[in-house]
C-alpha cells in the first residue's frame, strides 16, 4: 500500500462514504429559508451596471446584432482567435478574423483572443459562470488569452447568486469570471492579466 492509499483507506474509515439517494436527502432537509432574489426588476441594466465596475466593456445589443457586433470586437484586435466548436455559428459569421476551433492548450499563448458563450449570470455580483459546455469551451480557453469576448443572453442572467447556482450543475467544472483578471497583492497595486485575461468584454443580447 502506497502513501496516497493509506491515507485514502483512512479517510474512509474517519467518515465513510454514504449512498447517493442518503446524501441527496441530507441536502434536501436543509433550511433554505433566506432570501433568494434582492431584485425583481431592470435586472439586466443591473447587471451591464454590476460588470462595468469590474472595468469590462459591456455592449448591450439585439440578436440581429451579434454577428456585426462580434465582428466589429475581433476587427480592433487582429490576429486568429480561439472559439468552441459548438458556439452558434451564427454570432461569428460576418467576422473576417481567423478562426481556431477548439484550438490546442499548446497554440493559446499565440492566440489574440477568445470568443465563447457562457452558462448563467448574476446581475448581483456581475458575475458571468462558465461551466465548459459546447458553446464555452475548456477552462484554458477563457484563461489563457489576453482577451476574451463573452455573449450572455438575456435569459441566462439570474438576479442573485441562488437563483444562478439552481441553474449549474454541480458536477461540471464552473469558472466565476468578475470582470478580467486582476490582483493588487503587491502593495495594493491593481495589476491585470495575471491569472487570466487582461481584457474582457461581454455582449448582452437582450
Amino acid at each position: 500500500m502506497n502513501a496516497r492509499e493509506e491515507i485514502l483507506r483512512r479517510i474512509e474509515r474517519a467518515a465513510p462514504a454514504r449512498p447517493a439517494a442518503e446524501v441527496a436527502a441530507s441536502y434536501d432537509r436543509i433550511d433554505r429559508g433566506y432570501l433568494r432574489r434582492h431584485h425583481e426588476d431592470a435586472i439586466l441594466d443591473l447587471f451591464a451596471e454590476r460588470v462595468a465596475d469590474y472595468r469590462a466593456t459591456v455592449l448591450r445589443v439585439a440578436a440581429a446584432e451579434v454577428a456585426s457586433t462580434v465582428a466589429e470586437r475581433l476587427a480592433a484586435r487582429p490576429g486568429a482567435y480561439g472559439v468552441p466548436s459548438g458556439l452558434p455559428a451564427e454570432w461569428t459569421s460576418a467576422t473576417g478574423a481567423a478562426l481556431v476551433r477548439d484550438p490546442s492548450v499548446a497554440s493559446l499563448d499565440g492566440l489574440a483572443g477568445a470568443v465563447t458563450g457562457c452558462a448563467a449570470a448574476v446581475a448581483e455580483t456581475g458575475t458571468i459562470v462558465l461551466d465548459h459546455g459546447p458553446a464555452q469551451g475548456p477552462r484554458a480557453l477563457s484563461l489563457v488569452p489576453d482577451y476574451h469576448l463573452i455573449v450572455v443572453l438575456a435569459g441566462q442572467v439570474a438576479a442573485d447568486v441562488p437563483e444562478a447556482l439552481e441553474r449549474l450543475d454541480p458536477r461540471r467544472p464552473l469558472t466565476f469570471v468578475s470582470g478580467p483578471s486582476a490582483t493588487s497583492d503587491i502593495e495594493l497595486s491593481r495589476v491585470e492579466g495575471v491569472h487570466g485575461p487582461r481584457t474582457l468584454e461581454v455582449l448582452v443580447v437582450q
